[in-house]
């Protein structure tokens, strides 16, 4: 059977959700309440199928004298499940539908009929803890609405028996998608269209060779398996080579489906867990590392255990806020060391956090360690719950020795064709002639006019800090007056007034006791406040000392001190310090004011071109100061980032029209409103 013909089950499946409807069930609750009964009619024809497939391959006359339990035996040995009903009895769901009298002790005597794996992925006994698919609580629900065999006879008419793993995974696809689309996910996951996964394993099958190797395909976040599978499907299509496909997740109904699935395809391993904290595969290393995981999701939950985590997979941890970059870092720890993968993520991996900052670190270390082989913009409205831009991350840990410390940027956002009909979000998809030329592009390795191929160190950049010394109007700072390297020069202030206060005591130990009980309240609630409100740049401040006044000049942004003549000082700050000073053997307790006259410092930074060879790196941040900085300055560390940023390379300016084009427009417009004018007069 073809993929067209399965897709024809779509809307047959979808229709059992009328009954739903009728019922009252909100449409939220639909895929609650289809995931377990869609397990049951997968499992039974695939059960009925292996069924069929034994009794061909034993022959109808070496099986007439096989002993009944040395057959049941046999099937029990494949390891795909069991069912008592379909097994020994001979009847499947259709035949229990058909018999209403009987109808409620039958169906819960089938489903306690299967093995017990299969029992506890579909709920069947569900307790207080997992629950998987739960369909003993759905069918408590289904039972209180009093529409349990009409719905169970719904799905009973659904026969996949004629369809392959492949073809069923098809479906499920566009199943799960509409799920999706309804459900209240877990925000930030994003299922995964089948023109992506059919991308991201095009790019997979042109990293991988023919071999009579084992191929280990893994999935971290594998959710119901559709990416896992649907790759390794289409590798199975090119290549004859023996695949095993692993994956995790921790939503209790996609990792039963997924679960289920693997145990109909030769060799899968499904777990169930959070990958970041409790990885299942943990001794083991792939030759392919895909998966979509959530967005902007946090990891706050987990926090103590990611911090505290010994496996040394997590060279940095990014914001609480956006976990994506730790799942990147697990699956790089995943690979082999020739392994390729390719990873989903939003905008945010390429260019969040400054430099210095987990997420830049993180990037930096990937490039380092030259495993980032490109990076695939994909168009918007390509998901099917959000229009946002998504991104691949092709890795690779054995690239070719012309794409040695390079990276490749594909601006894919074009490359697409219009559905017809919008399925949620999702109003384009990547289709078959696009996805070639994709692959193509990034084997060719080339520049085109939507690639860009790069010496990795193009997206690294200094982030050079400095401190500024402010100068006046005439380029003059404080330090000038200065001596020996002082940093500033205190004053013994007679006087402080700002035009509304004025001060002249500068050691207090007396206060009103009849406004404040003591000297640390007084200290508190006046002298701190005071001291703190005064701004020598915004009011006029006049320190007087012995010898001179000084006061700050905002508009020649300099320091005059006055005596018997007025002096410019250059530019610097009049600082003012207040503090509650305790008694001690000598002194009383008190408030101690100070007034010094220091630098303008100003720190800053300055994001440079960087160079990977550290001469002229240097060299490269002096010419830069050299060129942009007028003020005296001193140097801090210097830190280098990384980010990928699709808009600065392929950024497009929008063609500029014709002034005359516009000034015609206007005129048109002109004439339109003296005609209407003209109209309304008449």
């Amino acid at each position: 059977m073809s993929n067209n013909n399965i897709l024809q089950y779509e809307s047959k499946i979808w229709n059992t959700a009328n009954l739903l409807r009728g019922s009252g069930i909100k449409e939220s609750e639909w895929p609650s309440f289809m995931m377990p009964f869609f397990a049951l009619v997968m499992i039974e024809s695939r059960l009925i199928r292996m069924l069929d497939e034994l009794k061909n391959t034993i022959g109808v006359d070496v099986l007439a004298d096989i002993d009944k339990q040395d057959f049941i035996d046999m099937i029990k040995d494949k390891g795909q499940g069991y069912n008592v009903y379909i097994f020994e009895h001979n009847k499947t769901l259709k035949d229990i539908c058909a018999n209403d009298k009987a109808f409620d002790i039958d169906f819960d005597a089938y489903l306690h009929g299967f093995d017990g794996e299969t029992k506890d992925l579909l709920g069947v006994d569900a307790g207080d803890g997992e629950k998987f698919l739960d369909i003993k609580g759905v069918i408590t629900k289904l039972k209180a609405k009093k529409v349990l065999l009409g719905y169970t006879q719904e799905w009973s008419e659904i026969d996949l028996k004629p369809f392959n793993n492949s073809d069923i995974t098809t479906l499920e696809e566009h199943i799960k998608r509409k799920w999706a689309d309804i459900s209240a996910e877990t925000a930030g996951e994003q299922f995964t269209p089948d023109d992506v996964i059919a991308l991201i394993a095009d790019i997979v099958t042109s990293k991988i060779q023919e071999s009579d190797t084992l191929l280990k395909i893994y999935d971290c976040t594998c959710g119901g398996g559709n990416l896992l599978y649907g790759v390794e499907d289409r590798i199975n299509k090119n290549f004859k080579r023996f695949t095993q496909t692993f994956g995790q997740d921790w939503n209790d109904a996609l990792y039963a489906l997924a679960k289920i699935e693997s145990r109909f395809r030769p060799d899968s391993k499904i777990e169930h867990g959070n990958t970041l904290v409790d990885d299942k595969f943990y001794n083991e290393e792939f030759d392919v590392v895909i998966a979509n995981p959530p967005y902007g999701v946090s990891w706050k939950g987990y926090d103590k255990d990611i911090i505290n985590d010994k496996t040394g997979r997590f060279k940095f941890l990014p914001s609480i806020s956006d976990g994506q970059l730790l799942f990147m870092q697990h699956l790089i720890a995943k690979l082999d060391n020739i392994g390729t993968g390719v990873v989903v993520h939003n905008g945010s991996t390429l260019f969040s956090g400054d430099a210095g900052s987990a997420e830049s670190n993180i990037r930096k270390w990937m490039l380092d360690t030259d495993i980032v082989e490109a990076v695939i913009q994909l168009p918007t409205d390509e998901f099917f719950n959000t229009g946002i831009y998504t991104y691949l991350w092709v890795l690779n840990k054995n690239k070719q020795p012309h794409h040695k410390d390079k990276v490749m940027l594909i601006n894919a956002s074009d490359k697409f064709k219009a559905l017809k009909k919008s399925k949620g979000s999702k109003r384009k998809e990547v289709d078959e002639f696009n996805r070639l030329e994709i692959v193509a592009t990034l084997t060719a390795y080339q520049d085109t006019d939507y690639a860009k191929v790069f010496d990795k160190e193009f997206f690294y950049f200094n982030k050079q800090a400095i401190v500024l010394t402010n100068v006046d109007e005439f380029g003059n700072s404080f330090a000038a007056q200065l001596e020996n390297g002082k940093a500033s020069e205190k004053l013994t202030p007679l006087k402080l007034s700002n035009g509304e206060r004025e001060l002249t005591e500068f050691v207090i130990t007396d206060f009103d006791r009849n406004t404040h009980k003591t000297l640390a309240e007084y200290f508190e609630q006046d002298i701190k406040h005071f001291i703190a409100s005064l701004d020598y740049k915004e009011q006029p401040l006049v320190v007087t000392t012995h010898q001179a006044q000084y006061h700050y000049d905002a508009e020649q942004e300099t320091l005059i001190k006055t005596s018997n003549k007025q002096e410019v000082l250059g530019c610097g700050k009049i600082v003012i310090k207040s503090a509650l000073k305790k008694a001690s053997k000598s002194q009383p307790e008190r408030i101690e004011i100070s007034v010094e006259l220091t630098l303008d410092y100003q720190k800053d930074y300055e994001i440079i071109p960087y160079h990977k060879d550290e001469n002229d790196n240097q060299a490269v941040i002096v010419g830069f100061m050299a060129k942009y900085l007028s003020k005296p300055f001193s140097y801090l560390e210097n830190v280098v980032g990384v980010e990928l940023n699709f808009n600065k390379i392929f950024y497009k300016p929008e063609k500029l029209r014709e002034v005359g084009e516009i000034l015609g427009e206007i005129a048109e417009l002109d004439d339109e409103l003296k005609a209407l004018e003209i109209g309304l007069s008449l």
